[in-house]
């Protein structure tokens, strides 16, 4: 019988990107501008605010890139498609978020407090591969990325427009992507996930490049939650600051502990490490603004990462046989349970601190509406972009294909000779 190849994407991928990309420099000709000369909407200089761009950055790029990289045999395309997918969804998140620019100024106004929003939305989508990596192509996960870009804008246009208030983009991104994720991945359900594909396997190399990402990813975390505070509020940046990294040292230790516990040999789970570690930096950046206490960021941390560890380990196996819902790198554990942790001591705080009990209970309402509502939006989106992407068109890989660099990727070593 003759070798199975995967499908050649020749005729899907660069089409596909060509035309994004030349109609992205159309709209950048006519509609955009460079808004130079002045400061930022928070009142940050060029000098004061690229080092926090920088910061975000790194994490989009090399944080999530190489935390994707944990596969035994899908390190090109876990680092590479992250790479691909942040570009283009960051491209299209500047012109989505810069809409309202357009139609009261005529143009879209291009500054880096523009481009750390786009690549926050960004993030959104690559949280959102997490679940699905290695079993979609690229052309899929370009799609998926526009998608989702498009959602997670519509989002918070309709909180703006509708309850009247603007959510950090933190708490929205943590559970839009991963509740997104998890309905892509619940729609684009293969039989091979029933019992553990083939080539989805962690190595020693790819583990120390995964845990190379993380480590990215826990230190410039504090930059990424305080870029969402107003700079306005006296020491709210340096609060922001070090509540995150107080959270993160603890889920870190907790994380530690708790992965040995959890081990029935006794031993440290370096999965569990390098997503786990996280998961006080995504609770504590949705309750930041409720957060004033060294204490309550711990808190926060210390329960994060309690709660992450034991869904990491238990969880992701009861989704995959009660739901068919094959989470390749747990995002539920790692930003939806973490995340809406975080919007639930925030909720806490925030009425502790309310003086007037009518202003605490309408605080409440529209708290509980907002995370509601993105949850609906999210799942909506993320069913509505699974139904597209199960369509043939797009050339999906086999079973067998999955979790491998080979269908998409060149190695001249391994070529074979016909």
């Amino acid at each position: 019988m003759a070798p199975q190849y995967a499908p050649s994407l020749r005729s899907r991928l660069p089409p596909l990107l060509l035309f994004l990309q030349t109609g992205f420099i159309v709209i950048y000709a006519f509609y955009t501008d460079i808004e130079g000369y002045v400061k930022e909407r928070d009142g940050n200089t060029f000098s004061n605010f690229y080092p926090e761009f920088q910061d975000v950055n790194v994490m989009v790029i090399l944080g999530f890139g190489f935390l994707w990289t944990f596969l035994v045999r899908y390190g090109f395309s876990g680092a590479g498609f992250n790479l691909l997918v942040a570009v283009v969804a960051t491209q299209c998140a500047v012109i989505l978020n810069g809409i309202d620019s357009w139609y009261y100024r005529g143009k879209i106004r291009i500054n880096l407090r523009s481009l750390v929003d786009a690549e926050m939305c960004a993030a959104s989508a690559l949280i959102s591969i997490g679940a699905v990596l290695g079993k979609t192509n690229p052309v899929q996960l370009v799609l998926m990325a526009l998608l989702e870009v498009s959602g997670f804008v519509l989002n918070e246009w309709l909180l703006h427009t509708l309850l009247k208030v603007r959510p950090l983009k933190d708490m929205r991104l943590h559970i839009f992507g991963a509740f997104f994720g998890l309905m892509l991945t619940w729609i684009l359900h293969r039989d091979g996930s029933k019992q553990q594909f083939e080539k989805e396997k962690f190595g020693r190399k790819t583990g120390l490049f995964s845990m190379l990402g993380s480590i990215f990813l826990w230190m410039f975390w504090p930059s990424f939650n305080s870029v969402l505070v107003d700079a306005h509020t006296p020491g709210r940046k340096l609060d922001a600051v070090c509540s995150t990294y107080l959270a993160l040292a603890v889920s870190a230790v907790t994380a530690a502990a708790l992965s040995v516990l959890s081990s029935p040999k006794g031993k440290v789970n370096l999965i569990h490490m390098h997503s786990c570690i996280l998961a006080g930096g995504v609770a504590v950046g949705v309750s930041i603004s409720g957060v004033h206490q060294p204490w309550e960021a711990m808190a926060i941390g210390f329960t994060a990462a309690v709660v992450s560890t034991i869904g990491f380990r238990y969880l992701k196996n009861h989704m995959l046989r009660a739901f068919q819902c094959h989470d390749t790198c747990a995002i539920l554990s790692t930003h939806g349970l973490p995340g809406l942790l975080g919007w639930l001591a925030q909720l806490l705080l925030q009425i502790r601190d309310c003086d007037n009990h009518t202003m605490a209970i309408r605080f409440a309402v529209v708290h509980i509406c907002t995370v509601l509502f993105t949850i609906s939006l999210s799942v909506a989106m993320g069913i509505i972009t699974g139904l597209l992407l199960k369509w043939n068109i797009w050339r999906p890989s086999q079973d067998r294909k999955c979790f491998d660099d080979q269908a998409f990727w060149e190695f001249p070593r391994l070529a074979v000779r016909k």
